[in-house]
């Protein structure tokens, strides 16, 4: 007999007696018997069963209606193996009119399934991860219709959130069963922000409670879907209609986000999900599952990131059915956030003094989450592949940020080991503190500047607390990578005169906007580009759009109100880049004075050393600076030819190597015999090994993450600067790829502490 779909479409009473069935007392099998039935009879089926996966990656059939019920807890098919495994392994349904004839079909002749042709299996899917399959069968040879098909999916949503929510785990029948990940698990990835946590996982896309699966009214839960696809397919059409900034936004950055949220298939899905009585949330969250299956696993680059658009758009639609995108969760004391990858506004949301530690299953170092993590001091390991599907709400987490490692639900004797770790930074940290007003002077008396990189309002903060006797880099560009839009003068002129105020007489360098790359703003133009990182960015594009740029510089001047000013120009290439941006600040001052404002009291401008061009041109662009800053971030990037956010060739080359070395020791040379001012505000000033080996070849100022200036002045008060000089340049002459081993030898020998 042909199945006829569910009576009533759109109906909800189908989803609440599985709900009630579940939620019943009685054995665990008992309700699991009563669902595949009440399934069965109510598409019309012959066959129902329910199929979950053990912890060895075994499927094994769970209840049945219509089978021989003794295959229960009998018939199990290994990882991959039959059409319960095609399905698992595709993660989505697989609908077919002969089964037996399919070449994956596994017969088993426990099951008494002979006389059955018509097949339709669904994954249950659990934030992508497929943890079960639902099957119903027909003796009839046929194709099960679309609406029966979604059916089924909009059942299996409701019973994996159901199942894997409820207590029937606990029960000695379902024990080993993985509806959801419980072992400990090690995953390796790669260390962002340096740190120790142990906490509580707190998912940052939770899934959708299944008390809030279920709508109480489908016309009014449709209503709210259409409004919220409405407003978002017009936020989308405003970007690209060039209304949210200065410049027209680029079609092809933004085209892909209209051409998703118009499609008519993703709106149908979410929609027929409405309708079969799911909530707006609970349907956006099932269309994020099935695209996760779907394309999680594609190795076509272009495949994945369109799931990154994907995600994108859901979680976009999701702040508008939430009416306040911008709410944070309410955390644990002792959170661990867990994250495919986040921005800096996404992660700025949560209470930091809460948010314990981040883990990432993507991103890099350079990463905007990785910056603000270590801004904040958050210890963060990302690269860790299929994270977010091996983690639960709550679990136990480890982040070991000093090793690049993360453990999920941890041996008792794994919490210890990291307890007692935690102590011992603890007490360093103590010691550090206790050097917070000590000068950084090495002991052969050479003086050290150590300062402090900054770019958010909660840096500031930090100034005092770290010890740090200035800002050496101060990021202009997170203003805008948090703003809905492009920051307007008062606002931009209120923070500068803000980081201004907190430093009190302290300097601050201001590095004008570093956008482009990776850094995409959806108000600016940014055409997609082969190689971003030698693209369009930087200081080539304030010079290519002078009036946002020459807009930062007039705000900056008029924060100064008067004061010491300091402004530097990122990624200048050449000496005829750097004599332009200098022009914009004479204009701006220029203007500034015209209109009777006061110019800064002292004016200096900079340039940041970061392509390998300028250290063969040093003599021509340090007459014409007032300081420069090695940015070793890009520098190291560019004189390797290796990208520091691709994981495959970001650990290719070392920075204390010869040629990474030499390098520097040419910048320093040039500076001292010009006196031209020099620092180095790129990640390696902030690691007491690289920080010993700067100081070695005669850089005096270093600027940092807050958190590496307890460590550095810890190293410089340790340091003979001569002894370390001498033992450095005979490394740098040497043949070796690296010389870290022979460095942390030297070190050791001197009684560093690094």
């Amino acid at each position: 007999m042909p199945i006829q779909g569910i009576a009533i479409r759109g109906q909800r009473s189908l989803l609440r007696q599985i709900r009630e069935a579940l939620a019943s007392g009685g054995p665990a099998q008992a309700r699991l018997d009563m669902v595949v039935r009440i399934i069965a009879r109510s598409m019309v089926a012959e066959v129902c069963s329910l199929y979950l996966r053990r912890a060895g990656g075994e499927m094994e059939l769970f209840a049945t209606e219509g089978l021989d019920t003794k295959a229960v807890h009998v018939t199990r098919l290994k990882h991959g193996e039959g059409l319960i495994g095609e399905i698992m392994r595709q993660g989505r349904p697989l609908n077919l009119a002969d089964a037996p004839t399919h070449p994956a079909f596994s017969y088993r002749p426990e099951t008494g399934e002979d006389p059955y042709h018509a097949f339709l299996g669904v994954p249950l899917l659990r934030g992508g991860r497929a943890i079960g399959v639902i099957v119903v069968q027909n003796r009839t040879e046929r194709v099960y219709t679309d609406d029966e098909v979604e059916d089924l999916q909009i059942i299996a949503m409701v019973l994996a959130e159901m199942v894997a929510a409820g207590e029937l785990i606990r029960e000695e029948e379902l024990k080993g069963v993985e509806l959801a990940p419980h072992r400990p698990e090690r995953l390796k990835g790669q260390k962002f922000a340096e740190g120790l946590a142990l906490g509580v996982a707190v998912l940052h896309e939770p899934p959708v409670a299944p008390s809030h699966l279920l709508a109480d009214d489908a016309q009014a839960e449709e209503h709210r879907l259409n409004t919220a696809i409405a407003a978002l397919q017009a936020q989308i059409d405003s970007m690209l209609e060039g209304q949210h900034g200065l410049v027209e936004a680029s079609y092809e950055v933004l085209d892909t986000y209209r051409m998703f949220a118009h499609d008519r298939g993703w709106n149908r899905s979410l929609v027929d999900a409405v309708r079969n009585g799911l909530t707006a949330e609970a349907a956006v969250e099932r269309v994020r599952s099935e695209h996760r299956a779907r394309l999680g696993q594609a190795r076509d680059p272009y495949l994945r990131e369109r799931l990154h658009d994907l995600e994108d758009l859901n979680d976009r639609l999701l702040r508008h059915l939430s009416g306040d995108g911008h709410v944070a969760r309410e955390l644990p004391d002792n959170a661990i956030l867990i994250a495919r990858n986040l921005g800096p506004a996404d992660l700025l949301e949560y209470d930091r003094t809460k948010l314990k530690g981040l883990l990432l299953e993507e991103g890099s170092a350079a990463s905007h989450a990785a910056i603000v993590a270590r801004a904040l001091d958050i210890p963060c390991v990302g690269r860790l592949p299929g994270l977010r599907d091996r983690v639960n709400e709550g679990d136990t987490v480890i982040v070991d940020a000093e090793t690049g490692e993360a453990y999920l639900r941890p041996r008792p004797d794994v919490r210890k080991a990291i307890t007692a770790r935690m102590e011992v930074r603890a007490q360093r940290r103590a010691e550090f503190a206790k050097l917070r007003e000590t000068p950084a002077f090495t002991r052969d008396g050479a003086k050290i500047t150590l300062l402090m990189n900054a770019g958010l309002d909660v840096d500031l903060e930090l100034l005092r607390e770290a010890g740090a006797e200035g800002i050496g880099l101060f990021r202009t560009e997170f203003q805008f990578m948090v703003a809905e839009e492009l920051p307007r003068f008062s606002a931009q002129a209120a923070l500068y005169a803000r980081v201004m105020d907190a430093a009190a007489g302290l300097p601050v360098t201001f590095r004008t906007l570093d956008l482009g790359g990776d850094k995409v703003l959806p108000y600016l133009e940014a055409e997609r580009e082969d190689n971003p990182a030698l693209g369009w960015r930087a200081i080539r594009m304030g010079l290519d759009r002078p009036a946002l740029l020459r807009l930062q510089l007039r705000a900056l001047i008029a924060a100064a109100r008067g004061r010491p000013l300091r402004i530097m120009f990122p990624l200048v290439a050449t000496v005829d880049e750097f004599r332009q941006a200098r022009a914009l600040v004479d204009h701006e001052i220029a203007w500034a004075q015209r209109r009777g404002r006061p110019p800064p009291s002292r004016l200096d401008v900079g340039a940041m050393i970061e392509a390998p061009s300028l250290i063969w041109h040093l003599d021509a662009l340090l007459p014409m600076t007032d300081f420069v800053s090695v940015g070793t971030n890009d520098l190291m990037q560019y004189l390797f030819a290796a990208d520091r956010g691709n994981q495959r060739v970001a650990d290719r080359y070392d920075v204390l190597s010869p040629p990474a070395l030499r390098a520097l020791e040419a910048i320093q040379r040039a500076c001292a015999e010009t006196g031209t001012p020099v620092s180095v505000c790129g990640e390696m000033a902030g690691r007491p090994l690289e920080a010993f080996v700067l100081v070695a070849l005669g850089f005096e100022q270093l600027s940092m993450p807050p958190a590496g200036v307890g460590p550095v002045k810890q190293m410089v008060l340790s340091c003979d600067r001569e002894a370390a000089r001498r033992g450095v340049s005979a490394l740098i002459k040497g043949g070796a790829g690296s010389v870290r081993n022979e460095i942390e030898t030297l070190a050791r020998k001197l009684y560093l502490a690094v």
